[in-house]
């Protein structure tokens, strides 16, 4: 059980932090906001996106337990997300020669970081279409552990958006050039080869779920 739990966190930690490493609005805004208010406004961000997703957990969890625990939703999800998954990996690596991390913020007028982590989550359409697929189908497999299962994925889901832009909010309020091309593409190329190993994981999952239910 205690292997099983550690392998949900570790697995979730990649997938999450795939997604959080490719550019979009919370990104922008995590940049913007720490060239000014520096290095804490990455986990206060994260603070408000972690808020919203705890509480779409909790009302997936209450509202549709039933329709959790039905073999055909699993099946459907887990195929689902293993598709999404491997057309992730497939824009990552299409994407790798021309990826740029740019560093530098503006001065537009800013609210404060906890909305904005869940205002720019909110505006991002790849994060409800994420939720939809990979995250229920997370939600689905982790499930079948109770309520330990749904902790492990969830911390690891958040802490990999906590350390990825908390790294960029520091790199950007310490003025600092560790966070290269190079390495940031590298980052993301193992993410992907993750992504691929994961894609074919939940794959075997589903088929393995309806051979079950036809045979």
């Amino acid at each position: 059980m205690s292997t099983t739990l550690l392998t949900i966190f570790i697995s979730s930690f990649i997938i999450a932090l795939s997604g959080a490493l490719m550019p979009g609005p919370l990104l922008t805004v995590t940049i913007s906001y720490s060239s000014q208010r520096g290095f804490i406004v990455g986990p206060l961000l994260i603070a408000g996106h972690a808020i919203l997703e705890l509480i779409l957990v909790a009302a997936l969890l209450m509202g549709l337990a039933p329709f959790f625990q039905m073999p055909a939703v699993f099946v459907v999800s887990a195929i689902a997300g293993a598709l999404i998954l491997f057309c992730m990996a497939f824009g990552m690596f299409r994407s790798l020669p021309f990826l740029h991390l740019s560093l530098e913020g503006n001065n537009t007028r800013k609210n404060h970081p906890i909305i904005s982590g869940i205002l720019m989550s909110v505006a991002n359409p790849y994060w409800i279409i994420w939720w939809a697929t990979i995250g229920l189908g997370y939600i689905l497999y982790s499930w079948q552990f109770g309520l330990w299962g749904i902790t492990f994925f969830f911390t690891g889901h958040i802490l990999a958006d906590l350390s990825w832009y908390s790294l960029v909010a520091a790199a950007v309020a310490g003025g600092r050039s560790f966070l290269t091309d190079r390495l940031y593409r590298g980052l993301i190329m193992v993410c992907a080869v993750f992504l691929v190993v994961f894609a074919g994981y939940f794959a075997y999952a589903g088929i393995t779920k309806l051979n079950t239910l036809i045979f």
